[in-house]
């Protein structure tokens, strides 16, 4: 199913939804409004012709310093259509994102992550707070705003060159320390 199969099949499914297609080339993506994202959702799993029954993965993306800031990324497959599908819900940096635990209780976790890294607020989330930095960490380390604060010299490399005597003998000194 393409973008504009899947808008056609789920505008009568949830009423009052503004879908819009996105751009994909490994297969349709659809942005959808924050407002209706349980239900879209729900649609999309309990729908015969739909069924995508499996939540993959949830993500964000920081396009800083574009507005509405944030998309938060869901991919879903169907197993019984062996399709994908990538849903896309736009947030600013402090609009929240409803949580899609209640359709696919599997989605705390990659919530969690999500807030962890971009800082984006899943409403109604039963246990949201961090889940790879340390409860004291200050700021969100996915944002592009957020200060990277390395030192580092640039570093240069040149090829390794060495003899053949030098790597005869290296080799020999390896085949000495094996045997001891």
């Amino acid at each position: 199913m393409d973008a504009a199969s899947l808008i056609d099949a789920l505008t009568p499914l949830v009423p009052g939804a503004a879908f819009e297609a996105g751009t994909g080339v490994d297969g349709p993506s659809l942005y959808v409004p924050a407002d209706r994202l349980v239900g879209t959702c729900r649609a999309l799993r309990d729908a015969p012709a739909l069924r995508y029954n499996v939540l993959i993965e949830i993500t964000a993306v920081d396009y800083l310093p574009r507005a509405p800031r944030f998309e938060v990324v869901y991919h879903l497959l169907s197993i019984p259509h062996r399709t994908r599908l990538r849903l896309r819900v736009r947030a600013g940096l402090d609009d929240t994102v409803p949580t899609v635990q209640t359709v696919w209780p599997a989605a705390g976790w990659p919530e969690r992550e999500v807030y962890d890294m971009f800082g984006i607020v899943f409403t109604d989330h039963p246990d949201l707070r961090r889940v790879l930095m340390p409860e004291d960490w200050e700021g969100h380390p996915a944002r592009k705003d957020y200060p990277v604060q390395l030192k580092k010299a640039a570093q240069t490399y040149s090829p390794l060159e060495i003899s053949e005597e030098e790597f005869r003998a290296n080799i020999e000194r390896d085949r000495v320390r094996r045997t001891q």
